[in-house]
């Protein structure tokens, strides 16, 4: 019953027309809304983009994912794929074509961007998932993901704060935190 449950739901999904300024996801067979983020975290993802080599990966904002075996659509801040891995088209972008995720948690998201997501992005075999936290001042590093439905998980898991070097050795960049802002 919950597979036709979720297949109405990711229909319904698929044709829903959100208002201006909303971004919507599909998240474990669950309509998630959101008002546009902060100044504040539009700046993080702007400074992790410009620190990604374009030619060789592509680092894209809005872009949806194909999670396979999950009813979830999510739409993470950034998703970094290599180039030659790009789809020529589509709304959706496959899981396994992914390097990277990154989110950047706002007062609204963190248990999705901390718990939710984490084991969406990890049953989905995404390499790499960057956690950005302005509240906290730190980005979290989560890598070797394991495992399938909400059991999914990253064996690997590396904090740093703000200002300190980053690394992301999927990409083969150390990421400068220099220049992120933080939220009270």
């Amino acid at each position: 019953m919950t597979a036709v449950d979720d297949r109405r739901m990711t229909e319904y999904f698929e044709s829903f027309e959100a208002p201006e300024g909303v971004k919507v996801e599909l998240l474990r067979g669950e309509i998630v809304m959101m008002a546009g983020p902060d100044v504040v975290h539009n700046l993080i993802v702007l400074f992790v983009q410009r620190q990604i080599p374009v030619g060789r990966w592509y680092p894209l904002q809005t872009q949806d994912v194909d999670i396979p075996a999950e009813s979830s659509e999510p739409q993470p801040d950034l998703v970094v794929l290599p180039s030659e891995a790009a789809p020529e088209s589509g709304r959706l972008v496959p899981a396994s074509a992914l390097a990277m995720v990154v989110e950047v948690v706002s007062k609204t998201s963190k248990l999705r961007d901390y718990v939710t997501k984490r084991s969406i992005y990890a049953a989905g075999g995404i390499p790499t998932y960057l956690i950005i936290d302005p509240f906290q001042a730190k980005c979290v590093v989560l890598t070797e993901p394991f495992g399938a439905g909400e059991e999914a998980d990253y064996r690997t898991e590396r904090t740093s704060k703000f200002g300190e070097p980053v690394p992301l050795d999927v990409l083969g960049v150390t990421l400068d935190t220099t220049e992120f802002d933080t939220l009270p």
